[in-house]
């Protein structure tokens, strides 16, 4: 295994080098910094005292929280053999110090914060450490469906979870029986399929939690780069679980591209999508919160910075409008997004650009009222 070393954030790293990142031993993404620079921007607001990253290999996320957040005990973890070392020289490249090992442990203290080493199964481990982490980082490759219950179980009442769902094309519709088995959902094929699929995501971590008399706030979620991301707050109860329960409904869209959107358990409408989430997603403060240390970050990336901009100024309302599968639809020419957004407000609508696509607006407009501002808005065009 040929090594180099990276820098990302406070972080050094020794890292494979392979000609694809899935040919490596040990896998290592750059495209994911943005993943985990918002992950430790989040770490950073929510000051747990106990953190696990579920899924390590080279230990970039789990030493990143160690280096920039105030996290008093970190633990990582990987099955991989290779991984485990890896992780040994990385927390020696950072700190200084290489951490006793024992078996497949090993653990090391670093200025009053502990850094925890494992070689485990993810779910060996959670379900082992019952209610003792405050922020539980599921990171898998694919699908995070199989480490709900543990992650569950592992989490402290009021503790979150971060989760990272790799598996676009089962969420999106895909590969729909793997979605039915995987998620107990039906997916959406289409221009609203991300959103539909982080939807579909966050409603499945509600009904796993409602077995343990948990319901879920959503802090933030969001789709990027062929994965989603969502960090959810457990809130403890009954009561609070058949709230979140009751925030589960369906979606269902005709052939003029019209959508409406229900609560309830069960769908009233044929071929509806779901059963998915369709609260919130996200806090406007810990979002606000999560761009101002992007800002502040002295090696904070452009694109994460730009990134927690669209999400902070974007309306939080169920699903969008994508102006080119419109224009296909009704035979007009795409339109300028902004002329759209601006005769919408005109009309007393909220609208706002979406982080989900470069092409869709979010409103509180009716689907007639944006078909009308389309055509007026190409009417004007066609004028000029």
């Amino acid at each position: 295994m040929e090594i180099v070393e990276v820098a990302e954030g406070l972080a050094r790293l020794k890292v494979p080098l392979a000609g694809r990142i899935y040919d490596s031993p040990v896998f290592y993404n750059p495209l994911m910094r943005l993943n985990r620079d918002i992950s430790v921007f989040a770490v950073k607001t929510l000051a747990p005292r106990k953190v696990l990253d579920a899924f390590s290999a080279t230990g970039v996320r789990g030493i990143r929280y160690a280096l920039e957040t105030p996290v008093e005990e970190v633990w990582l973890n990987d099955l991989s053999e290779e991984a485990f070392g890896l992780i040994l020289q990385n927390i020696e490249l950072n700190f200084g110090v290489r951490p006793v090992v024992e078996g497949d442990s090993a653990e090391v203290s670093v200025d009053r914060r502990r850094i925890l080493v494992r070689r485990s199964d993810a779910n060996a481990l959670m379900s082992a450490m019952f209610r003792y982490f405050d922020f539980v980082d599921l990171d898998p490759f694919g699908s995070p469906a199989p480490f709900l219950d543990s992650a569950l179980r592992t989490v402290r009442r009021k503790g979150i979870l971060g989760i990272t769902a790799t598996d676009t094309g089962v969420l999106c519709g895909a590969y729909r029986n793997a979605c039915r088995r995987k998620y107990l959902a039906e997916p959406l094929r289409g221009e609203l399929c991300h959103e539909v699929g982080l939807r579909i995501l966050i409603g499945t971590v509600v009904r796993y939690a409602a077995k343990y008399d948990m319901g879920i706030k959503v802090l933030l979620a969001y789709y990027r780069d062929h994965y989603f991301r969502v960090f959810l707050k457990v809130v403890n109860g009954a009561r609070k679980a058949d709230e979140s329960l009751s925030t589960l409904g369906y979606l269902w869209q005709d052939e003029s591209g019209k959508f409406e959107y229900s609560m309830g358990l069960l769908p009233t409408t044929p071929g509806a999508a779901g059963p998915l989430w369709l609260g919130p997603l996200e806090d406007d403060a810990f979002v606000q919160s999560l761009h101002e240390l992007s800002l502040e970050h002295p090696l904070g990336d452009l694109k994460t910075t730009e990134f927690l901009s669209l999400l902070s100024s974007e309306l939080d309302v169920p699903f969008y409008y994508d102006t080119h599968a419109l224009a296909r639809r009704t035979g007009v020419g795409i339109p300028k997004l902004q002329a759209l957004i601006d005769e919408l407000l005109s009309r007393g609508y909220r609208t706002t650009r979406t982080h989900f696509s470069p092409t869709s607006i979010k409103t509180e407009a009716p689907f007639e009222e944006v078909l009308s501002a389309l055509e007026k808005v190409n009417n004007q065009r066609h004028l000029i």
